[in-house]
C-alpha cells in the first residue's frame, strides 16, 4: 500500500522507522559493492603481476644471488595477498568517508598510480628480468605510495594507517631489489 498521499508521511510510508530500513539499505549496498569493487580492482592488478612473475619466480629468480635478510619464497604470497587485502580497504575506506569519487578524486588517482607503478615493477623486475631498471621503477612507486598514505591520511586516519605495512614492506623489497642488482650486475 502506497501511503504517499497520507498526511505527514512525506516519505512514502505510514511509519518513520520503515524510512530507516528503505533508505539506508541502498547505501549500504552500494557501501559493499565499492568494498567489493575496489577488492576486485586490487586483486586483478594482483593477479596481472602474479602471471607475469610466475614463470620467472620458478626459473630465473631461484639462480640469483640474494641478499642478507632476503625472505623464503612462501612470505611473498602470504604478505602481498594480505597488502593488496588491506590496500583495497583502505580505497574504500577514503571512498567511504569522502562519500563520493569525485570528492575522492586526488587521493584515489594517487592510489591507482601507486597500483599501476606496483604492475609496472612485476613486469620490469619479473617479465624483463631488469633489476637495474626495476630500482629505478621501485624508488618511484616508494614516493607514490608515500604520497598516497599521506592523501589517505587526510581523509580517513585508518586507511592511512591500513596502507603503512605497505609503504614499510615495499621499502624492505627497495632493499631487496638493491641488493639483487648489485649482486648480479
Amino acid at each position: 500500500m502506497n501511503n504517499s498521499s497520507s498526511p505527514g508521511h512525506e516519505n512514502g510510508n505510514a511509519t518513520g522507522d520503515m524510512d530507516v530500513g528503505r533508505y539506508e539499505s541502498p547505501r549500504t549496498g552500494i557501501s559493499v559493492l565499492m568494498l567489493f569493487a575496489a577488492l576486485i580492482v586490487v586483486f586483478a592488478v594482483a593477479g596481472i603481476g602474479g602471471s607475469i612473475t610466475a614463470s620467472s619466480v620458478n626459473e630465473w629468480y631461484p639462480t640469483l644471488v640474494k641478499p642478507a635478510l632476503t625472505p623464503p619464497p612462501w612470505v611473498f604470497p602470504v604478505v602481498w595477498n594480505l597488502l593488496y587485502f588491506t590496500m583495497a580497504l583502505a580505497a574504500w575506506l577514503v571512498w567511504l568517508t569522502v562519500g563520493s569519487f569525485s570528492a575522492a578524486g586526488a587521493p584515489l588517482s594517487l592510489f591507482g598510480s601507486q597500483l599501476m607503478l606496483n604492475l609496472g615493477w612485476s613486469v620490469l623486475f619479473f617479465g624483463l628480468k631488469a633489476p637495474g631498471i626495476a630500482l629505478a621503477e621501485i624508488l618511484a612507486l616508494l614516493i607514490m605510495i608515500a604520497l598516497t598514505v599521506i592523501a589517505f591520511f587526510r581523509q580517513s586516519t585508518l586507511a592511512g594507517i591500513l596502507m603503512l605495512p605497505y609503504l614499510a614492506w615495499v621499502g624492505f623489497a627497495t632493499y631487496l631489489n638493491a641488493g639483487i642488482w648489485l649482486l648480479n650486475g
